[in-house]
């Protein structure tokens, strides 16, 4: 069934705590905000979003987001994450449904940044396991396993934004860059900083003295990266460094590897210490949780806590809103993980427009003519327009600047239109209209 939608984005379910100012900011662009102080099962996000009728939901990483979900929520227009990890969103049943996901993909860059660094240099001079030895009265000075980080190589699998910025800051402080990725921008941006490119993910490790992972749920074609690390790469950690400290860190994504490879590499010797700041199953908040690793001392771990400083929140709040915002009054994209790093718009909206048409809509031939043709027959003319296509994910959208506000009986014949020329009744999967000024 399509979903309607007239003017802006109107309502808004927050869950999982993101930074109260989010509720204020989103009042501000004239939504009714309401957050949740427990964190829902699915049976509980579905009764709020339908008693609610809302049209977006903000959410962090735990809360998923099933196609039970989508189908039974037919308000639900946007799913806006307040985070970069988008693994917690059935995005195939959103694309089904006419339902857009957005995410953050920056800011919390610079808190990650800082706590893969800061465990950089806590690992290669063994600070945690000395202030352990410290507190049972031990005095331990000597130099044995504890290294500068200045001249070591680093490599950083995942050139993204927190690749990046992690890449920058060691570089700062004296260290080498070699780098993995296999998305051309990537690569370029890699060379262009004079950093070394790996011929391979096993070459990345081997070549590596500390090796930081920062990788995104799937590869560029759409394939998931569950498992992608081989216990094989993991023993061959600074195999071809002389005198390395071997580290071995990982806040990007728990399902990378397995926990039990990481801990025969690190029992076996062939990785000194590691880090870990995510895993295959976590939580949700007041929840038991069983650490993998929890009788390993030499992997140190944390609940998770990349993006959680006092900063980071009010920053991601900031950039989700002007997300929404831009998405609700002008049905422009940007942040979203069905084409990550590319945003649309149109560019300048003509004088004599009344209108915005956006359409989530299959990509079956005949769809676009069919929009194109509901314009015409409702008298009304298309001033400017943007289409884009999400193939991986089996849709498009259309977003069209017309000289008329079209009223839900000229959308019924636009949906039928569709139907009769794809033979899918939902070829057209929502629609919403803006009209401009008001």
């Amino acid at each position: 069934m399509t979903r309607f939608a007239m003017g802006k984005l109107k309502k808004a379910v927050v869950v999982e705590s993101p930074a109260l100012i989010l509720d204020e900011l989103l009042e501000s662009q004239g939504m009714e905000v309401v957050r949740l102080s427990y964190v829902p099962d699915e049976e509980q996000l579905i009764k709020v979003l339908n008693e609610t009728e809302a049209q977006v939901l903000c959410k962090r990483s735990k809360v998923a987001v099933s196609r039970l979900v989508i189908e039974s929520c037919p308000h639900l227009l946007v799913v806006q994450l307040c985070c970069i990890r988008d693994d917690s969103v059935d995005k195939k049943a959103c694309a089904d449904h006419g339902v857009m996901v957005f995410n953050d993909p920056v800011s919390n860059g610079r808190s990650v940044v800082e706590l893969v660094v800061g465990n950089l240099i806590a690992l290669s001079r063994r600070l945690y396991e000395t202030n352990d030895s410290c507190r049972l009265g031990e005095w331990d000075k000597s130099n044995q396993g504890r290294y500068e980080i200045l001249g070591k190589r680093l490599g950083v699998l995942g050139l993204g934004n927190i690749g990046r910025g992690v890449a920058r800051a060691a570089e700062a402080l004296g260290m080498e860059i070699l780098f993995y990725d296999t998305r051309e921008v990537s690569i370029e941006l890699g060379r262009e900083m004079g950093w070394i490119q790996a011929a391979s993910i096993e070459a990345l490790f081997s070549q590596s003295d500390c090796l930081t992972i920062h990788l995104s749920a799937s590869d560029i074609e759409g394939s998931s990266n569950k498992d992608i690390l081989l216990e094989g790469w993991l023993s061959q950690l600074g195999a071809e460094r002389e005198n390395s400290p071997r580290i071995f860190i990982n806040f990007s994504r728990g399902f990378l590897h397995d926990p039990g490879i990481l801990i025969r590499a690190v029992q076996s010797g062939h990785i000194r210490y590691a880090a870990v700041d995510v895993y295959p199953y976590e939580p949700r908040k007041g929840d038991a949780w069983e650490n993998p690793y929890q009788e390993e001392p030499k992997i140190i771990v944390f609940p998770h806590i990349g993006a959680s400083t006092q900063e980071a929140q009010p920053r991601i709040a900031r950039r989700v809103t002007e997300t929404l915002g831009d998405f609700s009054h002008h049905g422009s994209v940007r942040e979203t993980p069905f084409r990550p790093r590319q945003s649309f718009s149109l560019s300048e909206q003509p004088a004599a427009g009344k209108a915005l048409l956006l359409v989530l809509h299959s990509t079956a031939r005949g769809t676009k003519r069919a929009i194109d043709e509901a314009i015409y027959e409702a008298g009304a003319s298309n001033l400017a327009s943007v289409h884009r296509d999400f193939n991986e994910f089996g849709f498009a959208y259309d977003l069209a600047c017309i000289d008329a506000v079209l009223t839900e009986d000229q959308l019924s014949v636009l949906i039928d239109r569709a139907a009769e020329l794809t033979g899918d009744n939902d070829a057209i999967r929502s629609i919403r209209v803006v009209p401009i000024g008001h």
